[in-house]
């Protein structure tokens, strides 16, 4: 199909017509597998919907099951995103936004293999900056943001959340995630159970990092814990798991007087950035945040170019 009868297909509804059978089956399966593999709620809210156009656009192009796709669909499909337009804000979508496309793709080429569906290979990289450097804290607000934690239980433990989001690069559930057990601290390593696909891996744990946890667990945890019987690492007020850690970083933020939008994530995409304008190599890096592929963590090399 060329690209202004796709694009008005688009745009009259996304590619809305019920997909065909198969499709819909393997839509669904799909989202399991997100929800099984313990991907980011964010992740399995949105990358069904990705995959959902992917799909449709393929019908819309003549490919009825994985079996045919081919490069050359992959190849138009990539074009046709270039082209699509953005229903929100108008103009073309993003090239960050394309990327988060083609890893659904990638990750749909996963599931199919994993799950004895066949599958297809994918080839195509997408060139160029794609990330908004917007959202990566320089070294002097992430100071900032440790000046802004107090003296009591609850300063020490917004310590400690600095120490595993920033100091360790954890994703959000992976932090709210950890248990007592999981922080060795003879070791100077965390050991992260539930990284996304359920991937364990251990996470050096050195210097101040170290020292803020040991001084959360020594002084402020077991005020928070009164007595309860708890496992978790961070705690909330009446001693169960804390859930609500952006919150204390927006606490956080907005004492240390930053303006940038923040999230849990950006102290994760800030230490990549740091370590890899410290010299740190970039398989090094890619170990440290626990990705499946360079490519994921290539797109620091962008940040770092454009700051």
């Amino acid at each position: 199909m060329e690209w202004s009868k796709a694009g008005e297909k688009y745009k009259a509804g996304n590619f809305a017509e019920p997909l065909n059978p198969l499709h819909t089956r393997l839509h669904a399966g799909f989202g399991e597998w997100l929800r099984i593999l313990n991907f980011e709620a964010s992740s399995q809210r949105d990358m069904p919907k990705m995959l959902r156009e992917f799909l449709g656009y393929l019908e819309n192009n003549g490919c009825h099951s994985p079996e045919t796709i081919t490069e050359s669909h992959l190849q138009q499909y990539l074009e046709y995103l270039h082209q699509r337009p953005n229903r929100k804000k108008g103009g073309a979508i993003s090239k960050n936004y394309i990327r988060k496309h083609l890893q659904v793709v990638r990750k749909f080429a996963r599931y199919l293999a994993e799950s004895g569906n066949g599958g297809f290979e994918v080839k195509l990289k997408l060139t160029g900056r794609s990330t908004n450097i917007r959202d990566i804290l320089t070294k002097e607000e992430i100071t900032r943001l440790y000046e802004s934690t107090g003296d009591d239980v609850y300063g020490l433990r917004d310590r400690a959340m600095l120490a595993l989001y920033y100091g360790c690069g954890l994703r959000k559930n992976e932090g709210m995630s950890l248990d007592v057990g999981d922080i060795l601290l003879e070791k100077e390593l965390v050991l992260v159970r539930k990284g996304k696909g359920y991937k364990a891996r251990y996470v050096p744990l050195t210097g101040n990092n170290k020292s803020d946890l040991e001084n959360y667990l020594n002084y402020a945890r077991p005020h928070l814990k009164n007595g309860k019987k708890e496992n978790a690492l961070l705690l909330n007020r009446v001693g169960r798991r804390l859930k609500d850690p952006f919150g204390r970083l927006i606490r956080l933020k907005e004492t240390a007087g930053l303006k940038k939008t923040i999230g849990l994530h950006t102290l994760r995409h800030s230490i990549a950035t740091h370590l890899l304008q410290s010299g740190m190599a970039l398989e090094h890096i890619q170990r440290f945040l626990g990705h499946s592929s360079l490519e994921s963590t290539q797109i620091y090399t962008h940040i770092v170019s454009g700051l």
